[in-house]
């Protein structure tokens, strides 16, 4: 059928009937079938044609389950109810009229997917009105060829359902696909029987005694924290994590004679001591986490632990018993409560080693934690600081989520406390710093580091690259959910603007775009710098024009001049705009520079032109989005230890272009999270921080001008085209200067539209030469890059394992 789509007005030619037969649940939502349709259109198969587009009605797929639409999926005739994978982004829009209605009420997803791997997650969006988002989002976790199922509640009417099987490029199958209801009086049972089974909490009850601990006074059971408990049993580790575990980790691990040669090349093992304040952990996870401590391979460590005066009597008991255990087992029992930061303090007082280690009372230490932390401490003894990767713990024990972090990386920690667990420091440096601070509960770990910054520089803080932490996500944990605990966020603006006022006068701090995340930003004097904007272009008037009117019209920042590096343009209609736009803002200059495109020697040339203390490079294919971008900009530019300075850019349709450069992916260097979706918040929030990168891309880069010609700004001889900001930002870098990347300055960038793509003989050949000479100057740092993980693959962008 045939239906007429005008943009401006609406559906014409509705087949309404059809559309009702079809998705049978579509009038029991609250919308009509012309809105729905409006909706799913695209989705459904709408084709353009003009002013109209032609709809199939659905057809039952080979494998005879209710697909209705298809993203990065074909049919796999080879497998029994196949489906190949063509990239990392599959999913199926699923034809509700094929199943059952789904009004308000209580459901359960049940799943049999068969994949390359042991395990996988899939992922179900529902639209109850307000479109696909991740907010309403059903995760499922799933064993390979074995049923899955999980329950969840629908407070309005399912309008659309996607369904995303995995996230990689293979063949699967599903033999299962089915939602089923769940009545009131089944429910109950439903949640309790998961629970039972599958919380590491709860294994050991009775159904129910577990019922009983869902009762409140008045003999009613809580649905809602029962629901709660449940979700957590849904945290499986991701399939790629468990053979990285499997594959890297453990195999890199010391044996006992390898533990036992490297104390031996100690005169003097430094004593590690760990500091834990206790308040009221379940028992199986207080004694979990004391035993990880006991079970260290390194011998010369020494537990100090604080209770917080714990009502719960098991508390005491445990406590007790273990320090009569082992004499490197200390504690403080407190007489009034004082919470974290004060039971910290406590427990300080009892420790005597040369490094302190800090440790949450549910959590765990891995068995080598401490011996690799003796072992940076012996390799570089000037150190003050360690810190080491982490991941977390689920409800059944398992590892899940590792944040495979940066080196020390300045600008990140200020928008949010990557760095965490495990955190050693040396103890005079606490010392000197009076210990953790009251008032800061909910960020004391970092209030405690920020305070120690004045006392240590940036190569006394060593990050290792190992998973020596795990966080237990159980129910009140900032493991499980930051949204838990949001004083903590508050407690982190406070730290900030503490640590600010005696660092950074003018600084102001604020709520990040995510919880515990932050903004800080930084003054421009009076008068604010002047700041040159170099343009190269050649003829396409309608690109160049849309970039330089973007900056001209939206710019909140005013004292900027704007310097078009023509590169022989010759169409008449480009022509006219220069002649145009210089009569229109005597901020904008035509400078001529007719020689061979090199956009090195461009943008050289133009930097010799320009008046401002401060260097812009833009390229001729970006629009503005954001009026605070160049505002942003130039506030960490003119921060004297800034080097250069990058924005957040993206496609036309609202992917991510460039999100930072990583060194090493692809051979040279790669750009961050590429082709991510504009509102993804990244790789543990890394779209959304400040943060420092090795370097950034020239088609949006601000720098001073003294710091330009000081490294002799870009390589023309060498690096004509490609690369040349990566080797401008590593010759900044080498100067002594941290690169930076900000999500605040938000910009288009269609991609070198303007330079056409590297297809001929002459320009592969020049390419080929690029890479070799990077690859040549700065191998070293290309196989390591600081601010990324060695644990992450070099072979794509998205911060995968």
């Amino acid at each position: 059928m045939t239906v007429q789509y005008e943009e401006e007005d609406s559906l014409i030619h509705f087949d309404e009937q059809w559309y009702l037969h079809t998705y049978k649940d579509v009038s029991q939502t609250g919308i009509s079938a012309k809105e729905h349709y409006k909706r799913y259109g695209a989705l459904l198969g709408r084709k353009p044609c003009a002013n109209s587009f032609t709809v199939q009605a659905p057809k039952t797929t080979a494998v005879n389950l209710p697909w209705l639409a298809l993203n990065q999926l074909s049919v796999d005739n080879s497998r029994s109810h196949g489906w190949q994978s063509e990239g990392n982004d599959p999913y199926f829009i699923i034809d509700l009229g094929q199943l059952p209605p789904t009004g308000k009420g209580w459901y359960q997803f049940n799943l049999t997917l068969d994949c390359p791997g042991k395990q996988g997650l899939a992922k179900f969006y529902l639209d109850t009105g307000k479109g696909f988002s991740e907010s309403e989002t059903i995760t499922l976790p799933y064993r390979k060829s074995l049923p899955a199922s999980r329950l969840f509640y629908l407070e309005s009417p399912l309008i659309a359902l996607r369904f995303d099987p995995l996230d990689q490029e293979c063949a699967f199958s599903v033999s299962e696909f089915d939602i089923t209801a769940i009545s009131d009086t089944q429910i109950e049972q439903a949640l309790l029987s998961r629970i039972q089974k599958e919380h590491q909490s709860y294994r050991d009850s009775t159904l129910s005694s577990l019922k009983e601990s869902f009762t409140d006074n008045n003999g009613s059971i809580s649905i809602s924290r029962m629901t709660t408990i449940y979700n957590e049993t849904f945290s499986l580790p991701s399939l790629n994590y468990e053979e990285w575990i499997e594959t890297v980790e453990l195999p890199s691990l010391p044996g006992k004679d390898d533990v036992a040669a490297f104390l031996a090349t100690m005169d003097k093992p430094p004593v590690i001591s760990v500091v834990m304040p206790v308040y009221n952990p379940e028992e199986i996870y207080l004694r979990a986490c004391i035993n990880s401590v006991l079970a260290q391979s390194y011998p010369y460590w020494e537990l100090c632990m604080a209770d917080d005066k714990s009502p719960k009597e098991h508390v005491q008991r445990v406590l007790r018993e273990y320090e009569a255990k082992d004499q490197r087992i200390k504690v403080v029992y407190r007489q009034q409560n004082g919470h974290i930061s004060a039971a910290s303090n406590s427990a300080l007082e009892l420790a005597t080693g040369e490094y302190i280690a800090l440790l949450d009372h549910d959590d765990a230490l891995p068995e080598h934690a401490l011996l690799f932390m003796a072992q940076s401490i012996h390799n570089r003894p000037e150190t003050k600081i360690i810190y080491s990767d982490e991941d977390k713990l689920n409800a059944r024990g398992e590892r899940f989520e590792p944040h495979f972090k940066s080196d020390w990386n300045p600008d990140l920690f200020f928008s949010q406390n990557y760095v965490s667990h495990l955190g050693v420091y040396h103890h005079d440096l606490l010392k000197k710093i009076g210990g953790f601070r009251l008032g800061v509960e909910g960020s004391q770990d970092q209030d405690l580091l920020l305070r120690c910054l004045p006392h240590v520089q940036a190569d006394q803080i060593v990050h290792i690259p190992r998973v020596l932490y795990h966080w237990r996500m159980v129910e009140g944990s900032t493991a499980l959910a930051s949204g838990e605990k949001s004083y903590t966020t508050d407690a982190g603006i406070k730290s900030l603007r503490d640590y600010f006022a005696s660092q950074e006068i003018g600084a102001e701090v604020e709520a990040g775009l995510v919880p515990n995340t932050y903004r800080v930003r930084y003054p421009i004097p009076e008068p604010a710098p002047l700041v040159s904007l170099l343009i190269p272009t050649r003829d396409r008037r309608a690109l160049t024009e849309t970039a330089v009117r973007s900056i001209l019209e939206k710019s909140t920042y005013a004292n900027y001049e704007i310097l078009i590096l023509d590169n022989g343009s010759v169409e008449a209609e480009t022509l006219e705009f220069f002649k145009q736009i210089q009569q229109e803002d005597r901020r904008v200059k035509v400078l001529a520079y007719d020689y061979p495109f090199n956009y090195s020697a461009i943008n050289n040339f133009g930097a010799r032109h320009a008046k401002g203390n401060i260097i812009g490079l833009v390229n001729n294919d970006i629009e503005v989005i954001n009026p605070e971008w160049l505002t942003e900009m130039v506030s960490h530019c003119i921060r004297p230890e800034i080097g250069c300075v990058g924005a957040k850019l993206y496609y036309s349709n609202d992917t991510l272009q460039h999100g930072g450069v990583i060194l090493g992916i692809g051979g040279v260097a790669n750009h961050s999270h590429k082709n991510f979706s504009r509102s993804h918040p990244g790789y543990f929030a890394r779209l959304i921080c400040i943060q420092n990168y090795s370097a950034v891309t020239a088609a949006c880069l601000l720098i001073r001008k003294e710091i330009f010609d000081a490294v002799d700004g870009l390589d023309e001889e060498n690096l004509a085209v490609a690369f040349n900001d990566v080797d401008f930002c590593l010759k900044v870098r080498e100067a002594g200067y941290r690169n930076l990347w900000t999500p605040y300055a938000e910009l288009y960038h269609y991609e070198s539209i303007s330079r056409g793509a590297e297809d001929s003989p002459e320009k592969i050949a020049r390419f080929t030469g690029e890479v070799n000479f990077m690859q040549s100057k700065w191998g070293k740092q290309l196989e390591i890059d600081p601010f990324y993980s060695r644990n992450l693959t070099k072979e794509r962008e998205d911060f995968s394992i």
